[in-house]
C-alpha cells in the first residue's frame, strides 16, 4: 500500500505534523492486517508491506488480505476528516490521503533475510514483485485496489472486475488484473451484477477486435457503473478510437505494456 501523492502532502507540513499524520495513517492500517490474519513486513516511509499465510499457515490468506485491503479504504474516511478539521482550523486548504493497494497471491520465500548485523523476518520472489507492480499501476486506472488473476480466483464473490491483461514493468508474460470493489454483499446485489455483465461484454468486444462495439459499450457501463471507474472507460474509448483508426497487426493479443513501475 502507497499513499498518493505523498511528495507533495510532505511539502505543505513541518517535520513533526507530518511524523503525527503518518502515525494517525499507519495505526489503523497495521491494525486492519493484523485483526485480518496478517504479517506486517516493513514500513517504508508512506509505504506499508505485508503478507499472509506465514509465520502460521491462513487457508483463507487471499480473502483475508482481500477483506483488510477494503477496511483500509474505509479506515481513510474519519483520517481524512480529521485532516480537513485541522486545516479549517489553519486556513489552509486540505491535502486528503488516498493510497492504492496491490495484492498478488502464490509461493514465495518467506524467513530471517538479512545480514549478519542485522535481518528481518521478511517475503521475497516473483509474487511479491508484483504485488509491488500492481500497486503502482493502480495510478494508471485511477482505482484503489488492484489484485492478481490468482487472488481474484478466491475471492470471485467479492465485488471485482478484470481491467486488463497487462504485462509490468520487468516481467515478460502478461497477467489479468482486477479492480476490486467491494466485499460479498455488494458483490451479490442486483445492480453490481448487471454492470459486470455489462463491463465483460466490453472487455470481450475489444479482445475480439470489435472496436466499435467496445467503444459504445464503454459508454453504456458508465450509466451503470457504481464505482467511478470514469478513468478505465476513458481508457478503453481511447484505446478503441485508435485502434478503430489504425488497425493492429494480426497477432495482436489484447495486452498492455505498462511503461512505468
Amino acid at each position: 500500500t502507497d499513499v498518493r501523492s505523498f511528495t507533495t502532502i510532505s511539502e505543505g507540513l513541518a517535520p513533526g505534523e507530518l511524523i503525527q499524520l503518518m502515525n494517525d495513517f499507519l495505526t489503523p492500517m497495521s491494525d486492519l492486517v493484523m485483526q485480518n490474519r496478517g504479517t506486517i513486513d516493513k514500513y517504508m516511509g508512506d509505504a506499508m508491506m505485508a503478507f499472509w499465510n506465514a509465520p502460521l499457515d491462513d487457508e483463507n490468506h487471499a480473502r483475508n488480505a482481500c477483506i483488510a485491503a477494503l477496511g483500509m479504504q474505509k479506515a481513510l474516511e474519519p483520517i481524512n476528516e480529521n485532516i480537513k478539521r485541522r486545516a479549517k482550523e489553519k486556513g489552509v486548504n486540505p491535502f486528503l490521503l488516498k493510497t492504492g493497494i496491490g495484492i498478488n497471491t502464490g509461493s514465495c520465500a518467506v524467513g530471517n533475510m538479512g545480514s549478519r548485523q542485522r535481518f528481518a523476518y521478511s517475503a521475497l520472489g516473483d509474487t511479491v514483485n508484483l504485488a509491488s507492480r500492481l500497486e503502482g499501476q493502480t495510478k494508471q486506472y485511477d482505482i484503489d485496489i488492484l489484485i492478481g488473476e490468482e487472488t481474484y480466483t478466491h475471492v470471485q464473490d467479492f465485488a471485482a472486475l478484470e481491467l486488463d491483461m497487462l504485462k509490468v514493468k520487468g516481467k515478460s508474460k502478461p497477467v489479468r488484473v482486477f479492480a476490486l470493489l467491494g466485499d460479498v454483499e455488494m458483490g451479490a446485489s442486483d445492480a453490481f451484477q448487471k454492470w459486470k455483465a455489462l463491463h465483460e461484454k466490453m472487455i470481450a468486444c475489444y479482445r475480439a477486435r470489435e472496436f466499435d462495439e467496445a467503444f459504445a459499450l464503454a459508454d453504456k457501463c458508465r450509466v451503470l457503473d457504481v464505482s467511478n471507474l470514469d478513468a478505465v472507460y476513458d481508457m478503453y474509448g481511447e484505446r478503441a478510437t485508435a485502434l478503430m483508426k489504425n488497425p493492429p497487426s494480426d497477432d495482436w493479443d489484447g495486452v498492455f505494456e505498462a511503461k512505468t513501475k
